[in-house]
């Protein structure tokens, strides 16, 4: 069954605030959660066995997007990814890992590739009332989540470049080093992360729709 369109929690909480124009005032929104992205992106640490570290944006795209809609979730990230490729140091820091729009190409391409997607599904989601209870939240984020991982792998499994050269592992080593080591820590953070929409809502006083 369709729901129908609501209001995100940005939407509700712009439309309080008339000091700035209302697209001013998106932008911001779309800017800060692009820049909270790459600050995720510095809370990261290298696995021995992978190239793909360990970081806190997964739940930052997700939590964007359920909170900003669909349009304005994509548009985040996609503002993200391009100050990667200029030469900004928003991507993760690791050696190994190529710099600029070659760290698209790389082993972790698919999974940077694949945050305005998830944010604009968790955004969907989100616009048609799932940010406002803890459960719809969790399985909003987690179709999000969903197709973070199935980019990354798929892209770590037959399409990474490293130095100009193929740096596919193939679909189970991939499954190895780019789902398995971060499946259980990320939905434990997944199932933190899911309350703080809805509790957001709760706090300013929103009934559930």
């Amino acid at each position: 069954m369709s729901r129908a369109l609501q209001a995100t929690l940005v939407d509700s909480l712009l439309s309080r605030r008339r000091a700035a124009p209302a697209g001013l005032a998106q932008a911001g929104a779309v800017l800060f959660i692009s820049a909270l992205t790459a600050l995720a992106a510095q809370v990261s640490f290298s696995i021995p066995f992978t190239q793909v570290p360990f970081t806190l944006q997964p739940m930052v795209v997700l939590m964007g997007g359920l909170a900003l809609g669909p349009l304005m979730g994509m548009s985040s990230q996609v503002v993200y990814l391009a100050a990667g490729v200029v030469g900004l140091p928003v991507f993760a820091f690791d050696p190994s890992l190529p710099p600029g729009i070659l760290r698209l190409l790389g082993p972790t391409g698919g999974y940077l590739l694949a945050y305005p997607f998830a944010a604009f599904l968790t955004g969907y989601l989100g616009a048609r009332g799932f940010d406002r209870r803890y459960a719809t939240s969790v399985l909003a984020m987690a179709a999000g989540l969903l197709v973070i991982y199935a980019s990354g792998v798929s892209w770590l499994a037959w399409l990474a470049l490293l130095g100009g050269q193929s740096a596919a592992i193939g679909l189970g080593a991939a499954l190895a080093a780019g789902f398995y080591p971060f499946v259980l820590g990320d939905a434990v953070k997944l199932l933190f992360a899911a309350g703080v929409v809805p509790g957001l809502w709760k706090l300013f006083g929103r009934r559930a729709g």
